[in-house]
């Protein structure tokens, strides 16, 4: 029979490729859209930057005026006591929370939304951006990270600035342990052994001569569990041009 591949034993969920989520601090969340906001603009005071094992960005906790709270990743040269706007009036200052349609062209924005009132989802990670490119009728048009442009709803919300943290990836693990440890709270498995090098009886893609695979990447439709494994309903094959 040989043993579950690690997809399989993965999506179970057991201890090993569980998340150490009851060891997370905080949850990115902004502040909330009322009418106040929609008219004129609140304002508030970082009061922590956080350092939360659950994100590779530092994070900065917010009290605003009207005694909400709310948790953002913290922008390059934020710090402790500064303050910050959230609403359609708030000015294009580092850290502020406002609509796209109120964002001038050529902008650096971070944690975007997808859709108004969706919270945070894009460009959320340490060092990452996106830049304002023009404003049509469709919508506004951003550039991500990937270079790939995308047309969101003028009303997503967006934070003013570069996420701190840039410099996270150039610095090495070092040893075994670390990456272990770092990999550990996230759930993922480490370390990670390639199909390939394992025996066949452990993995679809085990055995035969030399490193390679000796079948199609690609799994049939109807493949039972222990066989999907390789490139999952792949629509296309081969090498670009």
């Amino acid at each position: 029979m040989g043993k579950r591949v690690r997809q399989r034993r993965k999506g179970t969920g057991t201890n090993a490729y569980r998340s150490l989520s009851f060891t997370f601090k905080e949850k990115i969340e902004m502040k909330s859209y009322n009418e106040i906001e929609k008219n004129n603009a609140v304002k508030g005071i970082v009061i922590d930057i956080v350092d939360s094992r659950a994100h590779h960005a530092p994070l900065a906790k917010i009290k605003f005026q009207d005694g909400e709270q709310s948790v953002i990743p913290a922008p390059y040269r934020i710090k402790k006591g500064d303050e910050v706007e959230s609403g359609d009036k708030a000015g294009v200052n580092l850290g502020n929370s406002l609509p796209l349609k109120n964002v001038p062209e050529g902008t650096f924005i971070s944690a975007i939304e997808t859709y108004p009132g969706s919270g945070p989802k894009l460009c959320r990670s340490s060092g990452s951006f996106a830049r304002l490119v023009s404003k049509t009728q469709e919508g506004i048009l951003i550039e991500l990270p990937s270079k790939k442009q995308k047309v969101l709803n003028e009303n997503c919300r967006v934070i003013i600035g570069i996420v701190a943290g840039s410099g996270r990836t150039e610095k090495p693990f070092v040893k075994a342990g670390t990456k272990h440890h770092a990999m550990r709270v996230r759930g993922n498995p480490y370390p990670r052994v390639s199909g390939v090098a394992m025996n066949a009886l452990n993995h679809p893609f085990g055995s035969g001569r030399g490193r390679h695979v000796g079948k199609s990447k690609t799994p049939p439709r109807n493949a039972p569990p222990g066989r999907n494994v390789g490139s999952i309903r792949a629509r296309r094959t081969g090498r670009r041009n």
